[in-house]
């Protein structure tokens, strides 16, 4: 096989392995309205798996990640394996990003980048806290979080900060245009694996607000 075939061959690879994210179990949502640079989608009640983890924005997700997915991959147990599911979700935890007082929003601050995170994997339907497998590592936390309205905006592309802040600074600028308040930091969402070719790849911006 010539070098062109071998290119041609390790590309549809990819096209055809980054496509299986859409395989994979979302969490439940209804679009409410759509405005021009975002959606409101009200998100059912779920069920997550997360870890606290602190570093650079681009460095973090690895540690994450590897601890989320033991958790989830782990066949010794009674319980077996729990399927994979989509996005994984990175979220601020820093105090950094929190308003300055209580008559700010968190689309009225500057940006400001945080050192500690959220990382998450959703469970799959049918999960609750008492039927999951309790995790070994002590730092992995499983909860319900409860029915939410999110501002989301989608965008492809690869997963650098720069690329996210941006449409991070787009959808916050949108939803205070269109009279909403974001209620807590802005999340990243990753839909897809990392060897999935940047231009195929579904990232979102959420940010939960209140009702207008």
């Amino acid at each position: 096989m010539c070098s062109v075939q071998k290119a041609l061959f390790l590309c549809l690879i990819l096209l055809l392995f980054g496509g299986l994210a859409l395989a994979y179990e979302e969490p439940h949502y209804t679009v409410l309205q759509s405005y021009e640079l975002f959606e409101l989608r009200k998100y059912e009640s779920t069920v997550v798996a997360e870890v606290h983890v602190e570093g650079d924005f681009d460095d973090v997700g690895g540690l994450a990640f590897r601890k989320l997915f033991n958790f989830i991959s782990n066949d010794d147990r009674p319980e077996g394996k729990i399927a994979m599911t989509a996005p994984v979700i990175q979220q601020p935890l820093s105090s950094e990003t929190l308003p300055a007082d209580d008559s700010a929003t968190f689309s009225d601050n500057q940006i400001i980048p945080a050192r500690s995170y959220r990382f998450a994997f959703f469970m799959p339907s049918g999960y609750n806290v008492s039927t999951l497998p309790k995790p070994l590592d002590q730092d992995i936390l499983v909860k319900t979080v409860s029915p939410r309205l999110m501002a989301v905006r989608s965008y492809s592309g690869t997963w650098s900060e720069e690329r996210y802040r941006k449409n991070e600074r787009i959808l916050l600028e949108a939803i205070q245009e269109a009279g909403l308040q974001a209620l807590s930091p802005p999340i990243f969402a990753r839909y897809n694996a990392p060897f999935s070719l940047w231009f195929l790849r579904r990232n979102e911006v959420l940010v939960e607000v209140a009702r207008p």
